[in-house]
């Protein structure tokens, strides 16, 4: 994973409020958001989202898509290990492609802050290697994605 580019809207680590990240923030909890069903019902409630979010990745591109328009944004999970775990690998992975789409075509810099506890993170980062192939984001051991 030496030398891999690492895209600047995702942050992995285990400090309390890491620096440099936009605000606001808004924070869902990886354990209430460990299926899909679960992390849109989450988003909805954190971000305030409109009844007609169709509960798909595409309408979550677009209404994150429409919340940047207002300004920048951190989407924080705590118990980041958590987030989608009871989902085949590939969700994690898609919810990664919809942020990093959003962040490409955004006006405003959009976040997503994964925290966890440095005895969990090893295994997040697994994950994110695995659900990434190690294409594009390097996750150093013993240290924070910035």
């Amino acid at each position: 994973m030496t030398g891999q580019r690492q895209p600047g809207w995702l942050r992995v680590t285990d400090e309390a409020r890491p620096a440099g990240h936009p605000t606001p923030s808004v924070t869902v909890a990886g354990a209430a958001a460990r299926t899909r069903p679960a992390l849109f019902d989450a988003l909805t409630d954190a971000l305030g989202l409109p009844g007609h979010f169709g509960r798909n990745w595409d309408a979550l591109a677009d209404v994150l898509a429409d919340r940047l328009d207002a300004g920048p944004l951190t989407l924080e999970v705590t118990d980041a290990g958590l987030l989608l775990a009871d989902e085949p690998p590939g969700q994690l992975g898609t919810l990664l492609d919809v942020v990093g789409g959003v962040s490409a075509g955004a006006r405003e810099p959009v976040c997503l802050l994964l925290r966890d506890t440095p005895q969990r993170l090893p295994d997040l980062r697994h994950r994110l290697h695995a659900v990434l192939g190690g294409g594009g984001v390097a996750v150093p051991p013993g240290g924070a994605l910035r």
